[in-house]
């Protein structure tokens, strides 16, 4: 068994979840009961896209929508998608060195800003052994 990683994780802070009509999810995880705390748009390297986090108590979706020509894929799903668990972190360049210290594969030279929330937030991904997307994400 390998060593741990000590890693300071508060809770998983969202799950993204890729959509191909953006309206439609948030009116379908409206009805639910979930509610649009947050809406921005985001550019991808195919063009501009939506992102909404819907909440229901401490529960967290991250409803995106790609650009239109990302969107190719998800529409031939035959069953839904998730796209990536989050973690809250406090500190995300701590979290970040830890990651790389411990050699597990990250997919970004180093935490992304995005203007999402009042004051933006900092992520990286890493992988899990069957390629599933783990992102650590600090809320600023």
């Amino acid at each position: 068994m390998q060593n741990v990683i000590n890693l300071k994780i508060n809770s998983i802070q969202h799950i993204g979840i890729p959509v191909t009509d953006i309206k439609t999810s948030v009116t379908f995880y409206s009805r639910l009961g979930f509610k649009n705390v947050m809406e921005e748009p985001f550019t991808d390297k195919d063009g501009s896209g939506t992102c909404v986090m819907m909440q229901l108590g401490s529960i967290i979706l991250e409803l995106y929508q790609l650009p239109e020509a990302a969107l190719a894929e998800i529409r031939t799903r035959r069953h839904g998608h998730i796209d990536h668990v989050a973690f809250d972190v406090s500190d995300i360049d701590e979290t970040f060195e830890v990651i790389k210290q411990a050699g597990l594969p990250i997919q970004e030279e180093a935490p992304v800003f995005l203007q999402f929330w009042k004051n933006g937030c900092k992520y990286f991904n890493t992988t899990g052994p069957d390629g599933e997307r783990l992102e650590f994400n600090q809320i600023l």
